[in-house]
């Protein structure tokens, strides 16, 4: 499902205009991103998290000449599937 999907669903679901689900789901996505900025914890229960790790800087290797390069600290977001989510995917498979 991409963005487009979800704005249709949502709008299929709430009988709400195109372009009102498109704001609502910008709004939502928006505010998603702005957390993880910030450094907050996201938590959806049921579905998933999100949070943001920090990376220290290190040593790596240029995978082309094996040159050694000075990798920069870096912060990376993350998405940990939540338990109800798991079994509900898994369940599928029996």
């Amino acid at each position: 499902m991409n963005k487009l999907e979800l704005i249709s669903a949502l709008k299929k679901e709430s009988n709400i205009s195109k372009s009102e689900a498109a704001k609502v789901v910008q709004i939502f996505f928006d505010s998603m991103a702005e957390s993880l900025i910030e450094g907050e914890r996201i938590e959806i229960r049921g579905l998933c998290s999100f949070f943001v790790k920090d990376y220290k800087s290190y040593v790596g290797r240029n995978p082309k000449t094996g040159e050694k390069v000075q990798i920069q600290p870096k912060k990376l977001p993350f998405f940990k599937c939540g338990k109800e989510l798991r079994e509900r995917v898994n369940k599928h498979l029996y």
